[in-house]
């Protein structure tokens, strides 16, 4: 035996001695108490499994929150979607912020060809699950496009800035019912001849109409008859079904002249009167105005000039007054 065993195996000898000669003495319990296992250890070991069967995650800052944090402010940071009774959620854009992130992530549509200053509208409204691409077909089936640019460059149908409207308004507003549109039903005398309720799109063109905030038989213009569903939608159509919800009051009164002098458009003498007096009331909500959200700024509005999905998202983006609104960024997410 070597000499480190033989050291090893006296000394052991010896506190097994010492152990058995203080049997019942005070130094012996003190001894054999010492090596016992420390009851609240046996409760929570620290290696020990959890009731889920999972080993506890290690943590090298828990003397410090055990010491520096308040126990209600330590929640499950491994979570981000754990929602503790002290973690408020009350806020619209605390709701949006969390679906947005989501999208972020997920989503595929290219905006290749959408101007720069349009991208972040198209993706605040599709955060919200709106802006639902492909056009509607008679037999109601959707179609998308091959093109290599992206489909927010190409043309938007009214049917489809229809619904775009509907939708939007209703999501932005989803805390407020109040303020909410109310879809058409099938049973409802149709306002158009062209759409019947079987056509697609029925509920939103409809409900668009029986709220008066475009041309029908409802609102007294006797000659839009028809609503052409499939045709594009123009610039004129575009702020004329947009503003009135905005401003939730009677579009005003104007003349040629006077959106010339405000806007300084050279063509007003081309613009329809009652989608003139859209225009004066857009230019009531200074910076907000959906005409310079949409085409930025220039001296001609061009009244029948079609409108893309981009230019029609830029619009959709906020809703309200100069100075009361609120956008898609802030929107309640469904």
């Amino acid at each position: 035996m070597s000499n480190g065993k033989t050291t090893r195996v006296i000394a052991s000898f010896l506190v097994l001695g010492l152990l058995t000669s203080c049997a019942g003495s005070s130094v012996g319990d003190s001894v054999q108490q010492s090596l016992e296992a420390d009851p609240q250890l046996e409760e929570s070991p620290p290696f020990a499994a959890n009731e889920s069967g999972e080993m506890p995650d290690a943590d090298v800052n828990a003397d410090t929150r055990a010491t520096d944090t308040p126990a209600s402010d330590i929640s499950d940071r491994r979570d981000p979607e754990f929602i503790g009774p002290e973690r408020p959620e009350t806020t619209r854009s605390s709701r949006y912020n969390a679906t947005r992130d989501r999208f972020d992530q997920a989503t595929t549509v290219p905006l290749t060809g959408v101007p720069t200053d349009l991208q972040t509208y198209i993706r605040d409204l599709q955060a919200l699950n709106l802006l639902e691409l492909g056009e509607t077909t008679p037999d109601g089936e959707r179609s998308t496009s091959d093109s290599e640019k992206s489909p927010f460059t190409q043309t938007i149908t009214r049917r489809e800035y229809a619904r775009w409207l509907f939708d939007s308004h209703n999501t932005i507003y989803a805390d407020e019912p109040s303020k909410r549109l109310r879809a058409g039903n099938p049973s409802d005398e149709p306002a158009f001849q062209d759409v019947s309720p079987t056509t697609p799109g029925f509920a939103e063109i409809q409900g668009l109409a029986e709220a008066g905030l475009i041309p029908s038989a409802f609102t007294g213009n006797s000659a839009d008859v028809n609503f052409r569903p499939d045709a594009p939608l123009t610039r004129e159509d575009l702020i004329l079904w947009k503003v009135p919800l905005d401003t939730r009051a009677a579009l005003p009164t104007t003349t040629p002249e006077a959106v010339q002098t405000s806007w300084g458009f050279q063509d007003t003498d081309n613009v329809d009167p009652l989608a003139l007096r859209a225009i004066a009331a857009d230019y009531q909500l200074g910076d907000f105005a959906n005409f310079r959200r949409a085409f930025g700024y220039t001296t001609l509005f061009r009244p029948d000039k079609t409108v893309s999905r981009a230019e029609a998202a830029a619009v959709l983006w906020r809703f309200g007054t100069q100075t009361d609104g609120v956008t898609a960024a802030e929107g309640q997410a469904d």
